[in-house]
């Protein structure tokens, strides 16, 4: 069943409808306003991955006001959605079975001025500015190819529609549509599947650190009237993480008698039964959580992967025809637990670059490269300098983390005796060999939900909203299937059993051969990526289902 393939021109492509594609469109129209390019009007594109904007948008989140401010000064007046102006915080260090406040806030962690909001409901509100200003927005279209003329970026090549399971076509077959354009802005978030392809074809990752991760876990819980009535922030470090896990988890008020709650682990931990999710489900049961959820129940549920490499890491953000903007770029401050001010703040300047470029008639990598210029000289660049170096401080654990954090504020981000080199996140994970030498468990976590405070994967999923139709092409890629059910599962026990917050991954009986088999549950993914990230041996490739497919989230 043939069918032709259409083309698509447009002026500038933008993939990904987060806070930075967002911001890139609504800038760059004001500013072609301001100072149209001669010729006439362009034409911009943004194209999202999720059935509707937001669908794919999770965080915690608290987000420092600056990036929206400058990018639209009345944007309260414009009905941003805020849940909560933040009004208390506190910062825990949590024992197994108690908490020890700390007596002040260090500087990064402090939010009063920041706002609580659901990133999904923020991106719909910003969405609708952007549409409203004249900018098409493609949302079901995911990025599946990047469109190339030797290292010139032409635009990409959106997936298929209508395989089935085997790959081969359907009734309803319709081919994937080529855009084309004159600048490609890559906002696809975290290690996005065209990004994570064209930074080492085009070199861009060369002389800088290996980017590395976080996964995040978050539920939404609906409480009793009256315990999110202030803005209240709370972080913790400590259990349910080991000295030696990065990571740490936060409670946040939101409005309507919600409350977000979440974990984060780094994902260079070192036991291959590791599991996010577990590690959340007994944060909540902690005595200083649990009372807050009690009479209360959940009401969503997703994942994501974080970048926490900072400024070590950050790949060249341009290339002929090509910017990186948000995450896809690796602007996050890890130190301050917050990205999305650093999203939209990316997003404006990568909108200004390209202005500029469209008007010199220049789209090469020379002038596109004043974007790089412009971020390292905006207080983005600043605020990732001043952080360089705390992710690579907890290279020695929790307690050397803490004393490194507190040295760098003092001298303003300098860490004399830190390595600021980094390893891929999967080479820091032991075989089951080496893990009692190591004094870590020799077996994963065995416990059971109460299906009250802790809940199964599964049920978790289900909070999601999470769909993908059944016969369409895994769009988990495991190169090596045998690799699984023999040296990984001799070796490291099946880690993606564990390091997978949806269930995708489980090992079920070999029938043919005996033993065990691994089976992907792909209709599980709520597309956080760990799978991409984590697998020791690099065998997994998360590639964007069909369109619009995936968690539809709510309230995260």
């Amino acid at each position: 069943m043939a069918s032709e393939r259409e083309t698509l021109e447009v002026d500038v492509l933008i993939v990904g409808g987060g806070p930075a594609g967002l911001a890139a469109a609504y800038h760059l129209r004001r500013l072609l306003k301001q100072t149209p390019v001669p010729g006439g009007d362009l034409s911009i594109a943004l194209i999202e991955k999720g059935g509707a904007l937001g669908n794919h948008q999770l965080s915690g989140a608290v987000i420092d006001p600056r990036g929206i401010a400058e990018l639209i000064p009345d944007y309260r007046a414009q009905g941003c959605p805020i849940e909560k102006e933040v009004e208390e915080e506190d910062l825990l260090f949590l024992t197994e079975s108690k908490s020890i406040r700390f007596p002040f806030t260090p500087p990064m962690l402090q939010n009063h001025g920041n706002h609580i909001i659901s990133l999904n409901k923020f991106t719909r509100w910003l969405g609708d500015l952007v549409e409203a200003d004249g900018v098409d927005i493609f949302p079901g279209f995911s990025g599946q190819e990047m469109l190339l003329d030797g290292d010139r970026v032409l635009g990409v090549r959106t997936g298929d529609r209508g395989l089935n399971r085997s790959g081969e076509p359907k009734r309803n077959f319709e081919p994937g549509i080529d855009i084309t354009a004159k600048v490609t802005v890559l906002c696809e978030g975290v290690r996005g599947s065209l990004t994570k392809s064209l930074v080492p074809r085009l070199k861009l990752d060369a002389g800088k650190n290996p980017q590395i991760y976080g996964t995040a876990v978050k539920e939404v819980w609906e409480v009793p009237a009256g315990r999110t009535d202030k803005g209240k922030v709370i972080h913790t470090m400590g259990y349910p993480l080991d000295p030696h896990t990065y990571g740490g988890t936060w409670v946040y008020t939101m409005g309507s008698n919600l409350l977000s709650l979440g974990l984060v682990v780094g994902c260079d931990y070192r036991s291959p039964f590791t599991s996010p999710h577990t590690l959340f489900q007994q944060f909540k049961l902690h005595p200083a959580i649990r009372p807050l959820l009690e009479g209360g129940k959940m009401v969503g549920y997703g994942a994501k992967a974080i970048t926490e490499g900072g400024w070590h890491s950050l790949p060249r953000p341009y290339a002929d025809g090509l910017l990186l903007a948000g995450d896809a770029g690796g602007y996050l401050n890890a130190q301050r637990l917050k990205g999305v001010h650093l999203a939209l703040k990316t997003g404006m300047l990568a909108a200004e670059t390209i202005h500029e470029a469209l008007i010199a008639g220049d789209t090469s990598a020379r002038a596109l490269s004043a974007y790089e210029r412009r971020i390292e000289q905006s207080w983005v660049g600043r605020e990732l300098y001043g952080c360089r170096n705390f992710r690579q401080g907890f290279a020695g654990g929790l307690y050397a983390g803490m004393l490194s954090t507190g040295m760098q504020m003092v001298l303003g981000g300098a860490a004399p005796f830190v390595n600021p080199k980094v390893n891929p996140d999967h080479t820091h994970m032991l075989k089951r060999s080496q893990l009692r030498s190591a004094g870590l468990a020799a077996e994963p976590i065995d416990w059971k939900p109460d299906d009250q405070i802790t809940f199964s994967r599964l049920t978790d999923v289900f909070h999601s909203g999470t769909k993908h139709e059944e016969d369409q092409p895994c769009h988990l890629v495991v190169s090596d299937l045998d690799l699984c059910r023999t040296r990984c599962a001799e070796e490291y026990g099946n880690p993606c059993q564990y390091f997978c917050p949806a269930a995708v991954y489980e090992m079920v009986p070999d029938e043919e051969r005996g033993g065990k088999k691994l089976q992907i549950n792909a209709s599980n993914c709520v597309h956080c990526k760990t799978c991409d990230i984590m697998d020791p041996y690099q065998v997994i490739t998360w590639v964007p289902p069909q369109g619009g497919e995936g968690p539809v989230y709510t309230n995260l």
